[in-house]
Order: structure tokens, then C-alpha cells, then sequence
């Protein structure tokens, strides 16, 4: 009778310290999974779909986040939009500080200064994608479009680079969100053509080009298919 007093006890005593280990079991932080790789232009369409859904965006970063971020710069891509009040690059991509390389211009028209900022993006910071995003009721292209007078030598500039994306003659009326549709895949050749480093780091398969169409009523971003080494490779 002792001895199964003995098991007992010493049969309570293995179940309490089991059901100890169990509960310590539960509360420790489980191995943490890997996190999928999510490619950057998901990630855009994803703080998209936030910025439409009114969903609140990334939060200011914090104080030792900044400290991080005034001795590295990071971003996971790189957006050259026009420069229209109504195109809050980093709003419509719900994007925080530290995110995103933006490049503005007006009709997103690319010069010397823009392609060496791109270029810098690409060989110093690795930015593995490069947005080329026009947009809804796009003013300059509109101008360009119905031939308006320029006002300086610098906004005839622009109209003439706006046109020679025009898939109509200049005495058809064109569709203005065809001619900005038209104009975002000129300043694609553009890039392409006019910076072999650009041209190369696509081909070489370091860099993803894609354009973009953004509706400043809806806020939906839509994108087009991206640009390949071999499409790449026919603006040499």
C-alpha cells in the first residue's frame, strides 16, 4: 500500500511537471517561420490596394528608425512620376520614409539629371525596379496633345518630347489617356536608349522597368508587363 502511495505521488509529480513544461511550451515564442519573399512591384500593388481601401499608411518612423536611416538608404524601388500636385507618389503606394526613390518632372519627361539619378539608384543603392507612371487628366500632355504654344523653350521641350510618343498623326484627334499611355512608354525608350548603364542593368537582369497608369479619381494604379532583357536589348 505504501509503494503505490509512492507511485502515485511520484506519478502526480511527473504529470504536474509535464503539464508545466507544456504551458512554458505555449507561452515561449515559437521558431519564427521564414517570411516569404514578396518582389517589390507586389509590394507596390499592395500599398496600392491600401492607399484605395482608405487604409491608414505606414507610420512616421520612429527616432532610432531615423537614425538608421540617416546612415543607409534603402529602397525597395524607384518611381519617376510627373510632378502634378495631385500625385503624392508615396501616398498612392501607401509607402513610408525610406521606401521609395522618387524622381518628379512634369509629364515625367526625363533629362540628363533624371537619367543620372536613376542611374545612381541602380549602380549605388541596387534598386531592383524603376516605375515609369503617368497619370488621369495629365495637364502638359493635354497641351502637348492639342498643340498649345509654349510659353518657354524649356515647356516646348517637354511638348516636343510628349509628342514623339504619339501613335496618331498630328492632325488625328488622339484619346488623351491613350496619349499619356503613349507618352509613358516613350519615356521608356527614352530611358532605355539614352542610358546604356539603365539598358544594361535590365539586361543583365538587375533591373525591372514597368509603366504605370494611376487614376487620381479612383487612386487605382494599374501596370503594364514589364520590360525584359530582350526588349531591352532592341534599344541599343
Amino acid at each position: 500500500m505504501q509503494n503505490l502511495r509512492r507511485w502515485t505521488v511520484g506519478l502526480t509529480r511527473v504529470l504536474v511537471l509535464a503539464g508545466m513544461y507544456l504551458m512554458l511550451a505555449s507561452l515561449s515564442p515559437a521558431a519564427a517561420a521564414p517570411e516569404p519573399v514578396v518582389s517589390p512591384l507586389a509590394r507596390l500593388r499592395a500599398g496600392n490596394d491600401r492607399f484605395v481601401r482608405g487604409v491608414e499608411g505606414a507610420a512616421l518612423p520612429a527616432a532610432d528608425a531615423r537614425r538608421s536611416m540617416a546612415a543607409d538608404d534603402h529602397p525597395f524601388a524607384m518611381v519617376l512620376s510627373c510632378a502634378d500636385s495631385r500625385v503624392p507618389t508615396e501616398l498612392v503606394f501607401g509607402a513610408g520614409a525610406g521606401d521609395l526613390y522618387v524622381v518628379r518632372t512634369l509629364g515625367q519627361v526625363p533629362d540628363r539629371a533624371v537619367m543620372a539619378s536613376l542611374e545612381h539608384a541602380t549602380a549605388e543603392l541596387h534598386v531592383p525596379l524603376l516605375v515609369v507612371m503617368g497619370h488621369e487628366s495629365c495637364a502638359v500632355v493635354k497641351a502637348a496633345q492639342d498643340g498649345a504654344h509654349a510659353a518657354s523653350p524649356h515647356l516646348e521641350h517637354l511638348y516636343k518630347a510628349i509628342r514623339a510618343g504619339s501613335t496618331h498623326n498630328a492632325s488625328e484627334q488622339q484619346d488623351l489617356r491613350a496619349a499619356i499611355l503613349a507618352n509613358v512608354e516613350q519615356v521608356i525608350n527614352d530611358l532605355l536608349t539614352g542610358s546604356p548603364s539603365l539598358r544594361a542593368a535590365v539586361t543583365g537582369g538587375h533591373l525591372q522597368v514597368v509603366g504605370a497608369y494611376y487614376e487620381v479619381g479612383t487612386g487605382v494604379v494599374a501596370f503594364s508587363e514589364p520590360v525584359g532583357a530582350t526588349t531591352a536589348a532592341t534599344h541599343k
